[in-house]
Order: C-alpha cells, then structure tokens, then sequence
C-alpha cells in the first residue's frame, strides 16, 4: 500500500513538470506573436504616418508653388508703320454765318411774315414796322427841306439882282460880295436839308425787315404790337448748308492738324451715319489757359440731317507713325522711373526703362526701350521683380491668387 502510494507519488510530479513547460512555452510564443503583431501594427501605422507626411509635403509644396505662380495677361509690342490715331472731340454745330436781325428804326410791330423753321433768300421780308415818329420826323425835314429851297432862291435873285447893279456901278463890291456869301450859305443850307431827307427817308425803309442772307429762322423774339427799339434783335437767322464746328485740340496733338486734311463728323442721335468734313483753319497758337488749339471744321449740310446747336464728334486722324504704341496700363511707375515688364521665352520676366511719347489717354507712344514683338504683361503687380516666372493666360480668367497679387 504504501509502496502503490510511493509510485504514483514518483510520477505525477514528472507529469505535473511536463504540463506546465508546455503552458509556459504555449504562453511564450503566444507572447512572440503577441509582439510581432503589435511590432506589425506599430510599423504600419508608422509607415501609413511617413506616407501620409511625404504626401501632405507633396501636396503643400504644390500649393506653394501654384500660389507662388503669377498668371499674367499680355501683349505684344507692334512693328512697323501704325495706321494713325485718330482724335475724337467734342463740339457745337453752328450755321456757316449766324446772325441776329435787328430793327433799324424804333416802333411798334405791324406784322411778321416769317416764322421759326422757315427758310428765306436774301432780301425777303420778314417784318414791317410802324414808325409814327419817325414818320413825323420825315415831314418835318421835307417842310424844312423846302423853305431852305425857297430861301436859297430868294438869295440866288438877290445876287443875280446886286451883279447887275454893280456893272452901272451902283453898289459897292463890298456889297455884292456880301449877297454872294448869302447865296452861298443857303445853298449849302439846302445840301444839309436835303441830306437830313435822305437820312429819314433810308430809315423810313428799314420799316422793311429783309433777310440780309439766305438761310433759316431759327429764333423770333418778338410779336405783334411789341414795342421795338432800335438795335433790338428781332430773328436769328442762320444759314445751314455748308456748317461749322470749333474743336479744341489738345496741344499733345496740335502739330499733327493741317488745314485742308478730312475730318469725320458723327452725332449720336443719328446712329450709322458719318459726315464728311475737312479743316477749313486753325488758330495757329495754343491758348495758354487750356493748352488747346482751336480748329474750325466746315461740313455739308444738303439734306438738312444736321442742325445748328446740335452736340457732335469730329474724328481728326493723325498721320501714320512708326513709333509703337502700348497700352497705358502696361507701365509701371516707380522709383527709377517709368518701367514695363517684358516676358521672355523661358517665361522670366525682365524690368525695362523706358521713355514715353505722347499720351493718347488708353494708349502712349514709347519712344526707347521696347522692340517690336517683345510681350509686356498687362496689369504688372507692384511686387513683379526681375526674374520672376510667369504663366501667360490668353483670356481675363485668372486664378484667385494672382488677382489678389495683382492688386495695388
């Protein structure tokens, strides 16, 4: 009995010893693969981390660079002999002669035959007039005129009478001469009495209101019964075919005007139609409190499509130049003076001085610096420098960031 028990007491602990190695190794390895996994786990987390990094940076560094990007339209510098400017200028048509009529003689309106619009020749009547004292006045002077005539004769007899008798030697010479001087005196007595005549007689005739010159009523500034004074206007008669026009040309433009050279005149009302017209003169000399120079432009007006007073453009064109012409906003002011910025094969933009002509207000004539065919970018930011790359869009459309740039 106690031999059985000391026998299984022998081999359960071998058998106890064997178990738990083998939980031990089971729980080692379980340990191992525990550990690679989470080493596994650790590696690709860390490689998803380095991955993720390098492409952010790729992606940040592609956003720096496309907003590093200045997108910039441009234009090229052209060659060649230019086809001209042409000048456009306001101005007021007005009749090739435009005067106002006026009364020679004060009184009252009987009647006017003429009206605003109406088209008269020269010599016709417009109005009459009524002169009462006038009319007076012109008896007056004919009495006057008369009795002179009466006492003129009376002293040619008492002479002719006084000659006689100083031949029988009757009267001294002394006394003769004196009937001579009487003669003399009321002769020239009746030239002032009939010159007085003729004087009421002509303003008796401008009772009469005749058109002094062919052409059109454009204004009446009176009316039956109004009393008229002498001088007062009473028509506006301008003559409408051939008109003028007075520009003012600025003196950045003034030697380029020639008289005799074509003009174009337009009005807005009458859209599609262009008038032909030509640089009848020039004032020759610049007004020195607006710098400009006055330049008459005379136009046909057959049909009558054009009225005086209307508000018109005169299109002068300037001879051709050879000298290019650039946009306004292609310059840069700084410092140094007057830039534009030119773009290059490789995309680089190079800062060029240069020296500016005339101002044609969206356009300058640039005398040194630029060659034909040369791009300029449009619109330079204030921050473009030399060397800078550009991309050349061919439209307006521009990315965000570049317009924000490109803002002053």
């Amino acid at each position: 009995m106690s031999q059985q028990t000391h026998s299984s007491l022998a081999v359960h602990p071998v058998e106890d010893d064997g178990s738990e190695l083998l939980r031990r190794r089971q729980v080692a390895r379980r340990a191992r693969i525990t550990a690679i996994v989470v080493l596994l786990l650790l590696g690709a987390g860390a490689a998803r981390t380095v991955v993720s990094r390098i492409a952010n940076s790729r992606a940040l560094d592609a956003a720096a660079a496309e907003a590093g990007t200045q997108y910039v339209r441009t234009t090229v510098v052209p060659g060649g002999a230019g086809k001209g400017q042409v000048l456009t200028l306001p101005g007021t048509l007005q009749g090739f002669v435009q005067s106002p009529v006026a009364a020679r003689a004060g009184g009252y309106l009987r009647r006017w035959t003429k009206d605003i619009g109406s088209r008269v020749q020269q010599g016709e009547l417009l109005a009459e007039i009524e002169t009462p004292e006038l009319d007076q006045q012109l008896s007056q002077a004919i009495a006057a005129r008369n009795q002179t005539a009466a006492s003129m004769e009376l002293a040619r007899t008492t002479m002719e009478r006084w000659e006689a008798l100083r031949k029988r030697d009757a009267v001294s010479q002394q006394e003769l001469e004196e009937r001579r001087s009487a003669f003399a005196q009321a002769k020239a007595n009746l030239a002032g009495a009939d010159a007085n005549v003729e004087r009421l007689r002509q303003l008796e005739s401008f009772k009469r209101v005749v058109a002094p010159f062919s052409g059109v009523i454009t204004r009446r500034n009176v009316d039956i019964g109004d009393l008229i004074d002498s001088n007062k206007p009473l028509f506006l008669l301008s003559q409408t075919d051939p008109l003028r026009v007075y520009v003012n040309v600025p003196q950045a433009y003034a030697q380029l005007v020639r008289v005799g050279q074509d003009a174009v005149v337009s009005q807005s009302e009458l859209r599609g139609r262009t008038f032909p017209a030509r640089v009848a003169r020039t004032a020759a000399s610049i007004d020195t409190s607006n710098r400009t120079m006055q330049v008459e432009v005379t136009l046909p007006n057959k049909d009558g499509a054009l009225l005086p007073g209307a508000f018109v453009n005169v299109e002068l064109a300037a001879a051709p130049s050879t000298v290019p012409v650039v946009p306004s906003n292609a310059l840069l002011f700084r410092g140094q003076g007057v830039l534009v910025a030119r773009v290059g094969e490789d995309g680089a933009v190079k800062l060029q001085t240069v020296r500016l002509g005339r101002n044609f207000g969206d356009s300058v004539e640039v005398l040194e610096g630029i060659e034909a065919g040369q791009s300029l970018v449009l619109n330079p930011s204030d921050s473009l420098a030399d060397g800078d790359k550009v991309q050349v869009v061919a439209d307006n459309r521009a990315p965000a960031a570049s317009a924000a740039k490109g803002r002053p």
